[in-house]
């Protein structure tokens, strides 16, 4: 051994030097085909990027993500009129007839086949009406009353009362 640097080192560790070259220049081999593996990788990853900003047929990559924020900026204006009209159709449903209940009767005890009848149509808030027709030899006469919060200011019949208790029993539709 004719270095200095190399007799040093074989003195101070007992290990030829050779061992310690032979040692970095398999590290240095490993390292170049790990760079040839990170640069093929990179290549890949080059094309596929350039195919991505290339775009379909040509077209400019700012382009397609400006017309897909436009499309976004009409879908959530879509939306909300959607939510507008829904607002709209739960107020109406909310004003109108959901509740309903009848009884058929026999108004006059010479007539049978319950012609007779009483409606009771609620919203719900159960605000509506009750319809009470009645059938008689000499004709037909329909009577209506007025239900405010569930009840009446003039007095029901008993077929009225069970019409009107029918509609407020009944679930939503």
């Amino acid at each position: 051994m004719n270095s200095p640097i190399l007799d040093y080192i074989y003195q101070y560790t007992g290990i030829d030097p050779a061992y310690y070259m032979f040692a970095l220049v398999l590290f240095v081999i490993i390292l170049m085909i790990l760079m040839i593996v990170i640069l093929c990788k990179h290549k890949k990853l080059r094309k596929r990027m350039e195919a991505f900003l290339q775009g379909k047929d040509g077209e400019n990559l700012e382009e397609i993500f400006l017309s897909c924020m436009e499309k976004a900026a009409i879908a959530s204006k879509e939306n909300k009129e959607l939510q507008e009209e829904i607002n709209l159709l739960k107020e109406t449903q909310r004003m109108t007839y959901q509740k309903m209940g009848m009884v058929k009767y026999d108004a006059f005890r010479e007539m049978s086949g319950e012609l007779s009848y009483a409606l009771a149509l609620l919203d719900q808030e159960e605000n509506g009406f009750i319809i009470n027709s009645v059938y008689a030899n000499e004709g037909s006469y329909s009577y209506i009353k007025e239900i405010k919060k569930g009840g009446s200011e003039i007095p029901l019949s008993e077929e009225e009362g069970k019409a009107l208790n029918k509609a407020k029993n009944k679930s939503q539709a």
